[in-house]
């Protein structure tokens, strides 16, 4: 069991941004802006999904921490810090998620 947590990766991406694009993947992202970021959440979303259906668990797992870790660099961009994202899913822990998705607004 690891220690690491997903605020351990908030606060490396925050200090990787100001890197040296051309030393850093994350400096380099973040220099690059939203459109290149999301567009490469986008793809590791799909390389997740690809590797739950039909690769190994290897695969599930390294998708995953890519996902995660593009996740995470789009939420620095956009200046949303991680713990607003925790507080709005502690939120909709009060209730059933059919209860809290029956309870949004369509749009």
């Amino acid at each position: 069991m690891t220690s690491f947590t997903l605020a351990d990766l908030e606060r490396i991406v925050d200090d990787r941004a100001s890197a040296d694009p051309s030393q850093s993947w994350t400096a380099k992202l973040v220099a690059a802006g939203m459109p290149k970021a999301a567009k490469k959440l986008g793809e590791e979303a799909i390389e997740t999904v690809i590797a739950a259906t039909s690769q190994s668990r290897g695969e599930l797992v390294g998708e995953a921490a890519d996902l995660l870790y593009h996740l995470m660099v789009v939420l620095k961009i956009a200046g949303v810090p991680l713990h607003e994202v925790l507080e709005e899913l502690e939120g909709r822990t009060a209730q059933s998620g059919l209860d809290e998705k029956a309870g949004r607004k369509s749009e």
